[in-house]
């Protein structure tokens, strides 16, 4: 069932950016290799909430913490570097929280003149918490809007938010921060930034990571599509979710073959994400989401065939279902 005190809006901005390039965009997700950028929003089903694992972090009750922490719990997992929290991202982190706060609005643009104003894009917000970005660097924002005050509980719901993945889990980044900030009896803002001030830290050349990643349990069964915008799956509401596979944010994907099958069974009926059929995805990154809900206490298996800037690259692996 559809948690109805929803996530209410999550969003997603990352945009790549070298040598002389000027700030990213927010609609568009371009394959030029001078920048790219997204935007996306989505509320969150209750079955993405976090369940407990093993060597999971322990809970602070800090929402910002909790989320991060969460993060890079998952990045580990997926096989990425995880992220170090700064200062600087923090800074810029909590100013966008406390300013949609108070002006009860999730955006990722603030309004000159509004109370709160830090600054008007995530980019420039970092700057204005002293990054300083030269060449060769990226930033990524993703943001949520909830009732539950649970960092735990957002970090997944933004995970399971396929658009909002992809900024999540892309091996570039080595720096974060995160910031939350509460309505007393409502909404509770939760914003993390990532960075990279450089762009040759990943994974490498023809390198990929999955996601679920080989060997998961407990992974939910479905996601509600509608509550992402845009939508992944725009003629269906409810269905299965999404598995990804993301290389270094300069590379570029290609699928021959894309496939989930419950063990022993037929492939399942998916749509197919890549930057060359929707521009929301990035060239590094590709998903498939299965039209149905996926079954419950399944192994799953799944392959991907393909290239990484042209290398070829093949890989299976599985994952069990809640």
């Amino acid at each position: 069932m559809e948690r109805f005190s929803r996530s209410a809006l999550l969003a997603l901005l990352t945009s790549l950016l070298v040598a002389a390039c000027g700030g990213g965009g927010n609609d568009s997700n371009t394959a030029a290799a001078n920048g790219s950028a997204s935007n996306a929003a989505a509320s969150t089903p209750a079955s993405t909430v976090a369940t407990p694992e093993a060597n999971a972090p322990l809970a602070t009750g800090n929402t910002a913490t909790d989320g991060l922490n969460w993060f890079n719990f998952r990045r580990q997992q997926a096989g990425v570097q995880t992220v170090v929290r700064t200062a600087m991202a923090d800074s810029a982190a909590q100013g966008h929280s406390d300013y949609q706060k108070i002006n009860n609005v999730i955006t990722h643009e603030q309004t000159v003149g509004k109370t709160g104003f830090t600054g008007r894009t995530a980019g420039d917000r970092l700057e204005a918490a002293g990054y300083k970005f030269v060449s060769g660097y990226a930033y990524g924002e993703v943001i949520s809007s909830t009732f539950d005050t649970s960092g735990v509980n957002a970090a997944e719901d933004l995970i399971a938010a396929i658009y909002h993945r992809f900024v999540i889990l892309d091996p570039v980044f080595r720096q974060a921060g995160a910031g939350a900030a509460t309505v007393p009896g409502g909404m509770t803002y939760f914003t993390t930034n990532f960075i990279a001030d450089r762009l040759d830290t990943g994974l490498g050349t023809g390198k990929i990571v999955a996601y679920p990643f080989n060997s998961q349990s407990r992974v939910p069964r479905s996601v509600f599509s509608n509550n992402e915008v845009p939508d992944p799956v725009p003629d269906r509401n409810e269905v299965g979710y999404p598995v990804s596979v993301h290389a270094d944010i300069t590379s570029s994907i290609g699928v021959q073959e894309f496939t989930i099958r419950p063990r022993g069974g037929s492939a399942l009926a998916t749509r197919l994400l890549t930057h060359a059929n929707d521009t929301q995805t990035p060239t590094s990154a590709v998903a498939i989401i299965p039209i149905n809900v996926l079954a419950p206490a399944t192994v799953y298996d799944v392959q991907f065939i393909g290239s990484v800037d042209g290398i070829s690259v093949t890989r299976s692996w599985s994952f069990t279902t809640q």
